[in-house]
């Protein structure tokens, strides 16, 4: 789908999971105007993260190379470091011994003659089928050479190699890249790369325009192509990227899940995350339906992929931002921050399976002081802010119901600003409204409400709700329901309120606050 965004703004989108149009307009604008040259506005530490990550400085999108590796959880990410708009891309690189506190390292990989450094992921590489050594981190990525985009060629993204061998700290390229070269497919990346031992291969799940290509090697060099899917199947509203495949158990099962991020067409506008759940055969994969089901309904999640070389668990982080405003957002000097990282899993309702999102248990190392109440019963607006001790904008909400009713969660501060969450009863959505909730006119896509489809069936629920400066993060019936939005208000949102017009009873409301140390002071970013 081309854009009409691109004609009005510099460098509106570019990215390795980005459509075509902004990859094109924003390249041959990058060349003519170096993205650097703009000012960088006043410092917003207001807004920055306690407990999600964000570069020190400068631009961030997609999160690469997700691998854990000997205690630690390294994230790499798409990365800018000259300025706060869409630039040549690099990787930049974090680590973390529980995905919430993240120490920033040294860029990892540059661009180099070959183009810029797009998104794909990382192996620990343990039989050393490649030969760079055993156990050695290998980083497979897409190429993506912006002059031949500029010339107007449909094989400017390859598929390339780099290799450390002191886990993760220094990163030699491959001399004989690309490994997988680009047969006539203009949008041609994201290469997410899994051991498969039932068939003793590799495979990378790739990117390939509308649609997804499955290559299979034994020695991540030489790769040989499998199968594709979805060509017709889920939403394509946008061009398909940043794909990932893994399986996932339910009861005694064993099933496989393909996530295809999407840009544009989510379901509360741009760019959004999809599923399919569905059987991989080390060849082929075959969906149960081809159904849209979304990850995350809300407008600010994309890009989401899980960590490599978790053992049984899987853990998903995404980018929490959306491509119709990430160029504008009002942070300085850095611009995006990654979700909570989250643990997936499966349910079924009815006769559909699901994948569930959950706040992963690491995110307890950070809480501070449980408040809880009983048997609050609200209708006419109810003041929780003294009763649940609400002194930060940094924490994390529980309410508990066993008879699920309308109401509305009212955050707000004394600007009169109000950021409201709840559920609509008659049309059985969760929602978020962060219309006044802050400084919204830096972009006209910066779309006001968002709703999600309430998919449990049983009668009472329990949601979670991860607070942060400029975030809050929705999860629902045990993770069925999710939804990310950021928000800008002047002041934190520190008061809270409960009004319900039918009235509703929550046996339980908690409150707990977040302690990390607020990120933000170079090197290091997010909680030590």
């Amino acid at each position: 789908m081309k854009y009409s965004l691109f004609l009005l703004l510099a460098f509106a989108g570019l990215a390795a999971c980005s459509s075509d149009s902004r990859t094109t307009t924003s390249a041959a604008t990058a060349s003519a105007a170096p993205a650097d040259s703009a000012a960088v506005p006043p410092a917003t530490p207001q807004y920055r993260p306690a407990y999600h990550f964000t570069p020190a400085a400068h631009w961030m999108n997609d999160p690469n190379g997700m691998v854990y590796y000997q205690g630690t959880y390294h994230l790499f990410f798409q990365y800018y470091p000259k300025g706060m708009v869409w630039g040549p891309m690099h990787w930049g690189h974090a680590t973390s011994p529980d995905m919430v506190r993240w120490q920033e390292q040294p860029i990892a990989l540059y661009p180099d003659s070959l183009g810029y450094i797009f998104s794909g992921s990382a192996v620990v590489d343990a039989n050393n089928t490649a030969g760079f050594g055993k156990n050695a981190m290998v980083a497979i990525f897409t190429h993506h050479d912006p002059k031949g985009e500029k010339a107007g060629t449909s094989t400017y993204q390859h598929q390339s190699l780099a290799y450390s061998l002191d886990g993760g700290k220094t990163w030699q390229k491959y001399a004989q890249n690309p490994v997988l070269k680009n047969p006539g497919i203009k949008d041609f990346r994201d290469p997410k790369v899994s051991w498969h031992a039932p068939s003793k291969q590799w495979v990378m799940t790739l990117a390939t325009l509308d649609r997804i290509t499955f290559y299979s090697s034994p020695n991540l060099k030489d790769w040989t192509k499998l199968s594709e899917f979805g060509e017709k199947l889920g939403a394509h509203g946008g061009v398909w990227e940043c794909p990932d495949l893994f399986p996932l158990t339910l009861n005694g099962k064993t099933y496989w899940v393909l996530i295809v991020n999407l840009n544009p067409g989510g379901p509360n506008g741009g760019s959004a995350t999809q599923y399919f759940v569905g059987q991989f055969d080390g060849k082929t994969f075959t969906p149960l339906n081809g159904k849209t089901k979304w990850a995350d309904y809300g407008p600010d999640e994309y890009a989401g992929v899980t960590w490599n070389n978790t053992g049984n668990r899987r853990l998903f982080l995404g980018w929490m931002s959306n491509w119709e405003y990430a160029n504008q957002v009002p942070t300085s000097p850095w611009r995006s921050a990654m979700t909570t990282p989250r643990e997936l899993g499966l349910r079924q309702v009815g006769s559909e399976i699901y994948l569930t999102s959950q706040p992963a248990a690491e995110l307890r190392n950070i809480t501070g002081k449980t408040t809880t109440l009983q048997n609050v019963t609200a209708k006419a607006p109810t003041d929780l802010t003294a009763r649940l001790n609400s002194t930060t904008d940094k924490h994390r909400l529980t309410l508990s119901t066993n008879q699920l009713a309308s109401f509305e969660l009212v955050l707000s501060n004394t600007a009169g600003e109000e950021l409201v969450l709840g559920y609509d009863q008659a049309a059985n959505q969760y929602f978020i409204d962060r219309s006044k909730a802050g400084k919204n006119s830096f972009s006209p896509k910066f779309v006001g409400r968002a709703v999600a489809p309430r998919l449990s069936t049983a009668a009472g629920t329990e949601l979670t709700l991860y607070f942060d400066a400029a975030s809050v993060e929705l999860f629902a019936d045990q993770g069925l329901t999710v939804m990310t939005s950021i928000f800008f208000a002047n002041k934190p949102l520190t008061a809270i309120k409960l009004r319900s017009a039918e009235g509703i009873t929550f046996q339980q409301i908690s409150s707990t606050p977040l302690t990390t140390e607020a990120a933000g002071k170079a090197p290091t970013v997010g909680a030590r």
